[in-house]
C-alpha cells in the first residue's frame, strides 16, 4: 500500500493511493478520493509522540561509485551524521539555494522508515523492523562542506533540504530493498542513475549496526546514500528523483536572500 499525509481544507489527512488518485483515510472526510494536484504534500511519516524527536540519521559515501567520484576510498564502516527534522519537506515543494553558494547537488536516497523499537537487532531480523519505504532527496551544500567524513551541519541541515516522499510504501510491498533502481532528473534530462544493490552497506547492515549502540523508535529513518552522478542544481531548476515501485518525488530550487541564508 502507499501512503500518504496531505494538507487539504485546512486540515492535515492521511490519504492512500488509490487508482491514480488520493483517498482521504482520516477525518469526517474519510473515503473522499481527491487529485494529486488538489492538496498539499507532507513528509508522508505518522507524527511521533510530542516528549521526543524523530531521529534521521544519514549516510555518506554508502555507495562506492559516488565515493570514487568524489576521490574518496570506500569506507569500512558506515559513514553516519544525523540531520534535524527541520529539513523534511514534501513532495512537489520548493527548496532553497542560498545566493551566495557555488555547489548545491541533489542525492538521491531509498529512505528506511522504522516501525517498531529497535536495539540490538541481528542482520538476519533487521528487515522485520522495517515499516516502509520512501524517496529522500538530501541536498548537499559543497560550499560549506570542510570534511566528507564530518559534514559541517550547514551542508545537510537546513531547512527544506531534505524532500521525502510522496508516499510511504509498506515493507510488504517491497520484496527486495536491496535491488531498486534510482534515478534522478534534472529539468527533464536524466542526471543519475543507480541501484541499491550497489551500497556499501545494505539495508540490514545499516540497521544491526545502529541498534547495536542506538534505540531506534517507529518513524526514524534512515537515509541510505546516494550513487554517483550528482550535479549542480540552479534556480528554477525541477529535480525528479525516483527509486522503483518507491515513487517519484518532485521537488524546484527557489532562490534565496543573503540576509537570511
Amino acid at each position: 500500500m502507499k501512503r500518504a499525509r496531505i494538507e487539504w481544507g485546512g486540515q492535515v489527512h492521511d490519504a492512500i493511493e488509490a487508482n491514480g488518485q488520493l483517498e482521504l483515510r482520516s477525518g469526517e472526510h474519510r473515503g473522499r478520493r481527491l487529485s494529486f494536484d488538489e492538496v498539499v504534500w507532507l513528509p508522508p511519516l505518522a507524527p511521533v509522540p510530542a516528549h521526543r524527536p524523530r531521529t534521521v540519521l544519514a549516510l555518506g559515501l554508502n555507495y562506492a561509485d559516488h565515493a570514487k567520484e568524489l576521490a574518496f576510498k570506500a569506507p569500512e564502516e558506515p559513514l553516519a551524521f544525523v540531520k534535524g527534522e527541520a529539513t523534511l519537506i514534501g513532495h512537489r515543494s520548493f527548496t532553497v539555494r542560498p545566493v551566495d553558494v557555488t555547489h548545491m547537488h541533489y542525492e538521491c536516497e531509498l529512505a528506511v522508515v522504522i516501525g517498531r523499537t529497535t536495539r540490538r537487532v541481528a542482520k538476519a531480523d533487521a528487515l522485520d523492523f522495517v515499516a516502509g519505504y520512501t524517496v529522500a532527496n538530501d541536498y548537499a551544500i559543497r560550499d560549506y562542506l570542510e570534511n566528507w567524513y564530518r559534514p559541517n551541519l550547514r551542508v545537510k541541515n537546513r531547512d527544506t533540504c531534505t524532500p521525502i516522499g510522496p508516499w510511504l510504501v509498506d515493507a510488504a510491498d517491497v520484496p527486495d530493498p536491496m535491488n531498486l533502481a534510482l534515478k534522478t532528473t534534472v529539468n527533464g534530462k536524466l542526471t543519475q542513475q543507480g541501484n541499491t544493490r550497489d551500497m556499501i552497506f545494505d539495508v540490514p547492515t545499516l540497521i544491526e549496526f545502529f541498534s547495536s549502540f542506538m534505540t531506534l523508535q517507529p518513524g526514524d529513518l534512515i537515509l541510505t546514500g546516494t550513487p554517483d552522478g550528482v550535479v549542480d542544481c540552479q534556480p528554477g531548476d525541477v529535480i525528479v528523483t525516483s527509486i522503483e515501485g518507491v515513487g517519484d518525488l518532485v521537488n524546484t530550487i527557489t532562490p534565496h536572500s543573503p540576509a537570511s541564508a
